[in-house]
């Protein structure tokens, strides 16, 4: 099984950035790919975006294309999320996700941490 713990949320002015960690424990050598996801208050959780493990080929999903960058250390067993440009719309609960050989797309999930963008 792979552990997921996030760190970075915080408040942050419109406009500003924040750069979100997520560290992996485990079976680690399982992960294929790792994904960024949030949920803002009231709507369903969307994928941000998301990486290949070993290749460490990013792709990104709506408006995080050209503001948001994922990025991982393969080493460090941590895959980050730089968040830039930061509006409102931003604000949300962020969760990094592992995909592993198990059942299911993306089977371990971090607890969240809380991104919140003020105007």
């Amino acid at each position: 099984q792979v552990q997921l713990v996030e760190s970075g949320g915080g408040l942050v002015q419109a406009g500003g950035s924040l750069k979100l960690s997520c560290v992996a424990s485990g079976s680690t050598s399982s992960i294929l790919d790792m994904g960024w996801f949030r949920r803002a208050p009231g709507k369903d959780r969307e994928l941000v975006g998301e990486i290949t493990w070993r290749g460490g080929s990013a792709s990104y999903r709506g408006s995080a294309e050209g503001r948001f960058t994922i990025s991982r250390d393969y080493d460090k067993n941590t895959l980050y999320l730089q968040l830039n440009n930061l509006n409102s719309d931003d604000t949300a609960v962020y969760y990094c996700a592992a995909d592993t050989p198990a059942p299911g797309r993306y089977n371990a999930w971090g607890q969240g941490t809380q991104v919140t963008v003020s105007s």
